[in-house]
């Protein structure tokens, strides 16, 4: 159970990390651990007392990353991620994101325990194949921002940008998202209705 008050870690200038709840120093591995195990944390600049638990979570993230056989994020999604910064619709995009983990989060038990009964316990492969799934769902729903971005005076996106397609085919790929969302929506339905049954 995670503690109601998020433990202080302060970071020193020769970036050793300082859990004051434990008095002890720690890893990124450490915080890490802390995070899957539920427990909440904020990390402050330990001279300017500045709050900077993004960085540091980023920086667990990239350590991850950078871990064989552990990559969560795709190539093609994080060019797209970096596109929005600056962008006009740069503000949707935590919620969104926050709102899409949330919801498969509430789901992944489910997903794991359907799987598991369809495919004789050895759920893997298909929890691969619906991850690659969401995944592209995900980069549907990012790609569907970019006609309103270059309507609104970003000229020149199409030619910078490879992996959209040209000729501006926002309304197709919105009536694809919604047919998409609507289908997955009927799935989550009907596996909520078979576990109540």
């Amino acid at each position: 159970m995670a503690k109601d008050e998020p433990v202080t870690i302060k970071k020193y200038a020769n970036r050793r990390l300082y859990n004051t709840g434990t008095s002890t120093y720690v890893t990124l591995e450490d915080l890490a651990a802390m995070v899957k195990a539920g427990e909440d944390f904020v990390v402050y600049d330990a001279k300017s007392g500045e709050d900077i638990t993004r960085s540091v979570l980023a920086q667990i993230i990239f350590e991850q990353e950078n871990k064989e056989g552990q990559n969560l994020l795709p190539i093609k999604f994080l060019r797209q991620l970096i596109r929005f910064y600056g962008d006009s619709m740069q503000m949707l995009v935590p919620r969104y994101l926050e709102v899409s983990l949330e919801s498969l989060t509430r789901e992944q038990e489910k997903f794991r325990q359907q799987m598991a009964q369809a495919f004789g316990g050895t759920p893997f492969g298909a929890l691969e194949e619906q991850a690659r799934r969401n995944m592209e769902m995900f980069e549907r729903a990012f790609a569907m921002f970019a006609p309103f971005s270059r309507r609104s005076g970003q000229a020149g996106t199409e030619a910078e940008n490879p992996d959209q397609p040209a000729g501006g085919n926002g309304g197709d790929e919105i009536d694809d998202l919604k047919r998409q969302m609507e289908e997955m929506q009927k799935r989550l339905d009907r596996l909520s209705q078979k576990e109540r049954s």
